[in-house]
């Protein structure tokens, strides 16, 4: 009796020789991700063109590389353009932290602003503030050093013999409202013009930056996000478990510590740049998963996604409203919703407490 041969689809699979590399070619994905890079490029041109001096879409793009006259270059290059970057990185450094953390702890609800991370930067801002430390320490320092601080802490007390995506997940929780309340307590312990300060940080805003905060986050992003991408497949094996991942020969403590630094970073100087941005980090990785239709959040997709999630809300905040709004509250009404429906499907599948 003859038998059917299967062969895999034209174009599925690539393998390359120099160097060794092979993988699979996902055409849904790839497609994602061109569709979301050019919504995102679209948006951020839009975002440079609209204001309160009107600048037509050709003549930003202009601009964007040089051309135009001084006028044009000075609110476009300086006001407008630096503005839009850092929504960009801010929220592609967002949406790839979160993917990296929801592959880890395999769990849709595990982000940094859910365990702790970014509310760790808030309780160091808002105590740089209330004290006056921000004379000698910015707040993106302040920032960046409450976000490792928080992530060394989630670490030390989710070890036990190595540590667990489920330790990390309730140790996290429970820094998180512990960090709130002090941020809590700050806030009504300072003075007036403290407390609105404090406030308009936590929101997450990107009124008002320049390149002296898109270029930190760039210089840090060309570091983290291949590495991120690196580990990516290592990332996939922690998903069937440790035991399994340990017999295909991955070195899970090792893996998951890499992952943490990598996350964190992106997360700590996301969080050092625009604020506590909310919901990003939880909600674009899930979109982005549904979009490519795979198994996992897919890093790529998901950092794009949270770039066009903040450039969008930004814009939204911006223009839609009579007073120009902190993006954090956009954001914040767009993420809510996504995070209830989290929260509903988990309990329908039984893994929601």
């Amino acid at each position: 009796m003859a038998t059917k041969t299967l062969t895999p689809k034209p174009g599925a699979h690539f393998r390359i020789a120099l160097p060794p590399l092979s993988g699979r070619l996902r055409p849904r994905l790839i497609t994602v991700c061109a569709a979301l890079t050019a919504a995102t490029f679209l948006v951020v041109a839009w975002a440079v063109s609209m204001g309160d001096f009107p600048i037509t879409f050709t003549e930003a793009l202009r601009a964007v590389v040089g051309v135009g006259d001084p006028g044009t270059l000075l609110i476009v290059q300086e006001l407008r353009l630096p503005r839009a970057v850092v929504g960009l990185l801010v929220g592609f450094a967002f949406g790839l932290s979160g993917a990296i953390f929801q592959t880890m702890t395999r769990n849709a609800l595990a982000s940094p602003d859910m365990i702790g991370f970014t509310q760790g930067a808030g309780t160091a801002v808002v105590a740089g503030i209330v004290f006056g430390w921000t004379s000698t320490l910015s707040t993106q320092a302040l920032g960046l050093l409450g976000t490792f601080v928080m992530a060394a802490l989630v670490y030390v007390l989710a070890w036990r013999r190595g540590t667990t995506g489920y330790r990390i997940i309730l140790v996290g929780i429970g820094l998180q409202w512990m960090a709130t309340s002090a941020t809590d307590y700050l806030v009504a312990r300072g003075m007036q013009f403290q407390a609105h300060a404090a406030l308009g940080w936590l929101t997450g805003n990107l009124n008002g930056r320049d390149w002296s905060q898109a270029l930190p986050l760039a210089l840090t992003m060309a570091v983290l996000v291949p590495a991120a991408l690196a580990l990516g497949r290592l990332t996939r094996t922690l998903q069937l478990g440790d035991d399994v991942a340990v017999g295909l020969g991955t070195r899970v403590q090792v893996v998951r510590l890499a992952l943490l630094v990598t996350g964190v970073g992106l997360v700590a100087f996301g969080t050092a740049a625009g604020g506590p941005i909310a919901f990003v980090a939880l909600a674009a990785p899930q979109i982005a998963q549904r979009l490519a239709g795979t198994a996992w959040p897919p890093p790529l997709a998901a950092g794009l996604t949270g770039a066009l999630f903040v450039t969008g809300s930004d814009l939204a905040a911006a223009r839609l409203f009579p007073m120009e709004l902190p993006v954090g509250i956009v954001t914040g009404v767009l993420g809510a919703p996504i995070l209830l429906w989290l929260l509903i499907r988990a309990n329908r599948a039984g893994s929601g407490g």
